[in-house]
């Protein structure tokens, strides 16, 4: 029975992809939780910090072009290979940064290499879901949060232990360099070519390779993938704001909101391949980002801490499938597709905590909420538009 199981090529496949996926939320997590210790190492204002953070967010967003040519010339495994690799390289690097230009130009890097993992290794799950005929990608997408809160950990105890960056980075670097060698042995050597373009598919190498402009359902993708970042990555960035100076929340209760929406989504993220091979991914992503903007709405118009975690939490469960449902959606139209809509996700995120910031200034951070609830019922209203093709069906494991 358990031999079986660890001979069972599906879940050999999902725990090596889901070790990128933990990969990338670790990586992610373990620099970001040093902000402080590197403002104070390179004697930064907190503009200089800002511009820091945004260089790896701008390397991230343009990287369309080169991961689209990586992805056809190497292949999905290769590129997430090399791209962890390099996430696991960047973290001592920007350690042992002499001075900010050489910061900048880390991050800048650090952010080209999110970019070519975080399509690779979607494509790397989506094409474990047309072979094997298995939902396995919001699950996926949940060690991504699951990576974050190993990060947190082991930073708190690096920070307890040394107040060296460069041996907290080293430390996490090792840890990356094995979850590296995790996923040798179980990814896809060749992706799965799009269902819904045999035309593509089957065409000459040359043809393939030329640059054509996205269709009309990946557009629609595309849009779908930016409100639904937005909506997530304000969430995480201005909710515990909210609580405090709106709804007047404790200072020991303000964090919650952080907590409420991450918790939610790691447990929506759980069960939503279940869900997706009931209802279908289309349902999932429409009934989803409906009741998050519709929850976080009303929570808006009753005030108050309690109804507020209770709108935090329904924009968790609500919005946490949608990035999961449109990147195999995308995955399904070909590596082009793929990588144009994952930068818009990157897009998305790196735009939407700025412009929530900035409806904030000009009027309340009530409006600026409500703004991230209108982006929730917009990704409803694109997913309308996308031709949704049928999610496969979660086989039961053999009772044995």
């Amino acid at each position: 029975m358990r031999v079986s199981r660890l001979n069972d090529p599906f879940l050999r496949g999902q725990l090596a992809i889901a070790a990128l996926f933990l990969s990338l939320g670790f990586q992610y997590a373990t620099w970001a939780a040093r902000i402080p210790a590197l403002k104070s190492d390179l004697d930064l204002s907190a503009g200089e910090v800002g511009v820091l953070l945004m260089a790896a967010g701008v390397g991230s967003a343009v990287t369309f072009p080169a991961v689209a040519y990586l992805m056809r010339r190497l292949g999905s495994r290769r590129l997430a290979l090399l791209s962890q690799l390099g996430l696991a390289l960047a973290l001592p690097a920007l350690a042992a940064a002499p001075n900010y230009p050489v910061a900048l130009l880390v991050m800048c890097a650090d952010g080209v290499l999110v970019g070519g993992l975080n399509v690779a290794m979607n494509a790397q799950g989506a094409a474990l879901e047309t072979r094997h005929e298995r939902n396995t990608m919001a699950r996926l997408h949940a060690t991504f949060s699951a990576g974050s809160l190993l990060a947190a950990l082991v930073a708190s105890g690096m920070t307890a232990a040394t107040d060296s960056v460069l041996a907290h980075f080293g430390v996490a670097a090792v840890l990356l360099a094995a979850l590296n060698l995790t996923s040798r042995t179980g990814l896809l050597d060749q992706d799965t070519p799009a269902q819904d373009t045999p035309a593509e598919a089957a065409a000459p190498e040359p043809a393939r390779r030329r640059w054509t402009l996205p269709s009309r359902l990946t557009l629609w993708m595309c849009c779908a993938m930016v409100f639904g970042t937005v909506a997530e990555g304000a969430m995480n960035d201005w909710s515990a704001l909210y609580l405090k100076d709106v709804a007047e929340a404790s200072a020991e209760l303000a964090p919650l909101g952080i907590a409420v929406v991450s918790g939610m989504m790691v447990v929506a993220r759980v069960f939503a391949d279940g869900w997706r091979a009931r209802w279908g991914d289309g349902r999932v992503v429409l009934v989803g980002s409906t009741a998050a903007g519709a929850g976080l709405a009303a929570a808006l118009v009753s005030g108050g801490v309690a109804p507020a975690l209770a709108g935090f939490a329904c924009m968790g469960l609500g919005i946490a499938a949608v990035t999961p449902c449109v990147y195999a959606a995308a995955a399904r139209q070909g590596s082009d597709a793929l990588t144009l809509v994952a930068a818009m996700g990157t897009t998305g995120l790196l735009a939407g905590p700025p412009l929530i910031g900035f409806i904030a200034s000009a009027s309340s951070l009530a409006w600026g909420m409500g703004a991230v609830a209108a982006s929730a019922v917009a990704v409803a209203l694109c997913g309308t538009r996308i031709r949704w093709t049928a999610t496969p069906v979660v086989r039961e494991e053999a009772a044995a």
